[in-house]
């Protein structure tokens, strides 16, 4: 789930680094992904080793020259850390001092205290749905993770109960609902009316996140009953600190970097001027980076001098923050790399050449069209892209409503089975320390569920609007 910039889209589109026909490409991709899924499922190899070996057995079963392959696994390894990297880094940091401060302590005990057992999934999802409004995903994820993992650990919830309905919170923000880059591209492309579009977004996405959320969590948690893992888990460390931040100071702190891309993106829809200097600053200050960044540094005033701790202490805080995602950052830039390979390769433009004789309602036929491209690039973003560029004849002749429900009909197609080619699945994977299979039956279930629910309404409000 990967946000791409402009730059990154246009280039996605460049000539093929291969000229295999369609046949072939198929076969290659279906290759490369079951190398990727033996290599770690049979042979126990680490998902960074397997991911670029499945890259390279890609390039090779699609007829590629190997050194163009390599160029595009490294090109997309690369754009995902720079895009990705830097905010898991500033989150993390984010969070060791929320948790060591004691901050994060204050949330989940004030959280534990106000919710009862059977409401605290319910308090994840609109949690997770408030925050993930402006936010990129994987902006939401590190900022909520540890507080997921927090809650788990200490009101002895399953895993999967707590954490499934915060996920899909924020992945339903993600597909669905603007500012975020995929339904704002499909708007501009489409027509379709921005207020419109996110009037019935909003209709579409709350009944979807309930039954993916809090109602799938159910069987998810019966069906990977896993505690939360230790290793991401902050340890409890308020108990020996004579202070900790109020509970206001911390959450003030995580919610500035809403607070501030939530500003950009009221101000870029009631200004819409590049060169309006309010919108400059306002893009420069809402941009990932900057919000994350600011949280930050006022974090180290907020949550580390609040709890006591000296320079030395914040900076020791600090370095340990950035070890243990290491293992996680690549992983994600691999699965970047091979969703590249896979764009560069062409398949997605396969995809769009077998679907243009499909016969079916435009509705239906924008959702398969992007849930094609999703199973096969991983970038819910490039599915949304290509699906809204190729239906975009046919709002035409629709009214208002229905092409807004042409984009939210490419959203939900766009999140369909999230699996090893989206770095948003090793994400998941890692931070919630699963297996392939474990994510699969839940983290893939859940986007499943949310591209199909999703479908289900948009076609419903057709009947109706």
């Amino acid at each position: 789930m990967t946000s791409l910039s402009v730059e990154t889209l246009a280039a996605d589109a460049a000539e093929p680094i291969t000229s295999a026909g369609n046949a072939q490409l198929g076969i290659a991709v279906l290759a490369g992904i079951a190398v990727i899924v033996l290599l770690i499922t049979v042979f126990k190899l680490h998902a960074f080793l397997a991911l670029t070996l499945g890259s390279l057995a890609l390039g090779a079963f699609a007829g590629a020259p190997l050194d163009k392959v390599i160029t595009s696994f490294t090109a997309g390894l690369g754009s995902t850390v720079a895009g990705v990297g830097v905010l898991i880094a500033l989150g993390a940091i984010l969070g060791k001092l929320l948790a060591d401060s004691g901050g994060a302590d204050q949330i989940v005990d004030t959280i534990l205290a106000r919710a009862s057992g059977r409401a605290m999934p319910w308090a994840m999802v609109l949690i997770a749905s408030v925050i993930g409004l402006p936010l990129f995903f994987e902006v939401g994820i590190v900022l909520l993770i540890p507080v997921v993992l927090l809650v788990a650990k200490r009101g002895n919830y399953s895993l999967m109960r707590i954490g499934i309905p915060a996920l899909a919170g924020l992945s339903v923000m993600h597909g669905l609902i603007p500012p975020h880059p995929g339904p704002l591209v499909a708007i501009d492309a489409l027509g379709a009316n921005l207020g419109v579009t996110l009037a019935l977004g909003v209709v579409v996405a709350i009944p979807t996140v309930i039954i993916a959320g809090p109602l799938f969590s159910r069987y998810a948690a019966r069906w990977v009953d896993i505690p939360a893992p230790d290793a991401m888990v902050p340890q409890r460390t308020s108990d020996d600190l004579e202070t900790r931040p109020s509970f206001a100071a911390t959450v003030s702190t995580v919610l500035l970097p809403v607070v501030l891309m939530l500003g950009k993106a009221l101000v870029d829809i009631v200004v819409d001027d590049p060169e309006n200097t309010v919108q400059r600053v306002a893009d420069v200050v809402g941009s990932p980076l900057i919000a994350l960044l600011a949280a930050v540094l006022v974090g180290i005033f907020t949550l580390g001098r609040a709890a006591g701790f000296t320079k030395g202490r914040i900076s020791s805080t600090v370095e340990k923050s950035l070890a243990p995602i290491a293992g996680v950052l690549m992983i994600v830039g691999a699965g970047g790399g091979f969703k590249q390979t896979l764009i560069d390769s062409g398949v997605g433009q396969m995809v769009l050449d077998i679907s243009k004789d499909w016969s079916i309602p435009a509705l239906l036929l924008a959702w398969l069209i992007a849930v094609a491209i999703r199973l096969a690039t991983g970038s819910a973003t490039v599915a949304t892209i290509s699906a809204a560029g190729l239906v975009a004849p046919l709002a035409a002749d629709m009214s208002t409503a229905h092409a807004a429900l042409l984009v939210l009909a490419i959203g939900a197609g766009s999140l369909f089975f999230s699996h090893v080619n989206d770095a948003g699945f090793w994400l998941v994977k890692e931070y919630f320390g699963m297996s392939v299979g474990q994510t699969l039956k839940t983290w893939s279930v859940m986007e499943t569920i949310i591209s199909v629910v999703g479908l289900g309404f948009v076609l419903l409000l057709s009947l109706v609007l």
